[in-house]
């Protein structure tokens, strides 16, 4: 926290530039995508995704290839390029960018089950927010989640920002930050969070009763064994997936009473702060990214500047991409049609403008990862900016 971001950044394109290691004599891998996989909208499984067809063709790929100088000016080096079967496309940026960008949605959506909507989502918290799927992997879903951490590194080095939605936990847990069992369980699952402060903050027996009563109300407590209409809870609790899992041994048949029940509310606490943790998933998703970028990175940046280096900014800033249009000869920001093509963007919704910047070059995101917006010393180090206004072809007028 006592260093600006500006500076960390600075550090951390040095480093990427120095830990190079596909130089200009070796070609680039490439990957070919069949678009009809994924005709409709609706991928029909989740190996036709471009995500898995990616996952699956570098799997052969040493790490070392797709470990380039970090994305600057007119034509970047990207990681590796992408043909898209009966597409023809000129140059690889492009391709690329929109790569990115249905990866992300494949990620964010019910075809791949890597991340999972946080709890929260349901009712209006942290809507659209989504954490690390919390369950024992296979083989195959940890090379998946290996490739996801590849990914975040691949996007860092080419400045491309990847339209994610996580929750500060995820990042949190990635920069090896240690999680609030407060705020981080109240960000990810509201209704547990509240359920567990019920239980801590009961003061005696009746309430206790009465709670418990309000809980069977829902289903989720039995009668008490002593006495067979009082009812009780079990030390048992459902999981982010939805499974009832036993909080300790032989769960089910201990009753929650006054004695025991903050065992039993910081029992539920600590299974929720692990799935939020999921150490065998964020292990993979370490390693991938290790593969690409330096890990000791990650300890000067906070949580946050990692997901602002990794993600960009949710929202358009409308001066910035000003401040970074490049015009081509005969152009000036002063002629009167660029005035009206800017002040026609002022009044376009955050939403209409992540659409035109879509459009425009194929992310949704701008960078937000450059000390080079005050001329700094690292000015050689411009993001490939989306942004290029040219006059039009053909005649006059």
């Amino acid at each position: 926290g006592l260093i600006f971001y500006d500076t960390k950044v600075t550090v951390m394109n040095r480093v990427l530039n120095a830990t190079v290691q596909r130089t200009a004599d070796h070609a680039a891998p490439e990957i070919t995508l069949d678009p009809l996989e994924i005709v409709g909208g609706e991928i029909r499984s989740s190996e036709n995704s471009y995500f898995c067809q990616a996952a699956r063709q570098l799997a052969c790929v040493p790490s070392s290839q797709l470990c380039v100088k970090l994305a600057s000016g007119g034509d970047p080096t990207y990681a590796f390029n992408i043909r898209f079967t009966g597409e023809e496309v000129h140059g690889t940026s492009g391709s690329f960018r929109h790569f990115l960008w249905q990866v992300c949605k494949e990620l964010q959506s019910s075809s791949l089950s890597l991340l999972l909507l946080c709890p929260s989502s349901a009712v209006n918290k942290n809507k659209g927010k989504y954490i690390l799927t919390p369950s024992p992997i296979t083989y195959a879903e940890e090379q998946l989640f290996h490739f996801f951490g590849q990914l975040l590194g691949i996007a860092i080095r080419a400045d491309v920002p990847l339209p994610l939605d996580l929750l500060p936990s995820f990042w949190k847990t990635l920069v090896g930050e240690p999680l609030d069992p407060d705020v981080d369980l109240q960000e990810a699952d509201i209704l547990t969070y509240n359920y567990v402060k019920k239980f801590e903050n009961i003061n005696d027996e009746t309430e206790l009763e009465a709670l418990c009563a309000e809980i069977a109300s829902q289903h989720l407590a039995t009668e008490s064994p002593d006495c067979p209409n009082k009812p009780c809870c079990k030390f048992t609790y459902v999981t982010m997936t939805g499974e009832e899992v036993e909080l300790c041994p032989r769960g089910r048949h201990i009753p929650v009473g006054w004695e025991n029940k903050d065992v039993y509310a910081a029992a539920i606490r600590s299974l929720r702060l692990r799935e939020l943790q999921t150490p065998e998933c964020m292990m993979a998703v370490r390693a991938g990214l290790g593969s690409i970028i330096p890990l000791q990175l990650l300890t000067t940046l906070t949580p946050l500047e990692m997901e602002l280096r990794t993600c960009g900014l949710p929202y358009i800033n409308l001066e910035f991409l000003k401040a970074h249009t490049m015009y081509q000869v005969g152009l000036m920001e002063t002629d009167h049609h660029i005035e009206f093509f800017w002040s026609a963007l002022e009044m376009f919704t955050q939403e209409e403008l992540c659409k035109f910047i879509k459009f425009a070059c194929n992310q949704e995101r701008i960078p937000f990862t450059c000390p080079c917006k005050d001329g700094g010393p690292d000015t050689a180090h411009v993001p490939p900016y989306p942004m290029k206004i040219a006059p039009p072809d053909g005649a006059a007028g």
